[in-house]
């Protein structure tokens, strides 16, 4: 088993489960309306309803689930949460192929000026080697 809030994580989650599926049968019981029998099950699906709304408030509360406000906002807008995702992770790849392209920019010039003081300035030769090698990196003449 795992820890206690993952305990209640999948209590709620089984709780929220059981409530879609009586808002499922309620919804679709009135289109094979039988009478008093479909009004019978009609209210005992209420009933199964309310207590299952009963018992997620009472287990809810214990659960702590940090969602970023973006989300929040995001799904109040009546918008799909999967499409946030989804954006946010083709932005997040966007930005790391630009960081990407800067370093290796940044890392040319580097080579490019480290080879043109080296050449300028011979004497200079130990320390531009030893500012390259700290950068991590090695200087190929």
């Amino acid at each position: 088993m795992g820890p206690p809030s993952q305990l209640m994580v999948n209590a709620v989650e089984a709780q929220l489960k059981d409530i879609v599926q009586n808002l499922y049968n309620l919804v679709v019981q009135p289109f094979d309306h039988q009478g008093n029998a479909t009004q019978d099950a009609m209210k005992r699906e209420i009933q199964s309803l309310v207590e299952n709304l009963v018992k997620l408030s009472q287990t809810a509360p214990s659960v702590h689930i940090d969602i970023p406000p973006e989300v929040t906002t995001y799904v109040e807008s009546s918008r799909n949460p999967d499409v946030f995702t989804r954006e946010f992770v083709e932005l997040v790849q966007r930005m790391n192929q630009m960081l990407k392209g800067r370093s290796e920019a940044y890392r040319l010039m580097r080579d490019t000026l480290a080879k043109d003081i080296m050449s300028a300035i011979p004497v200079l030769k130990d320390h531009v080697v030893q500012v390259v090698e700290t950068t991590g990196d090695t200087i190929t003449t």
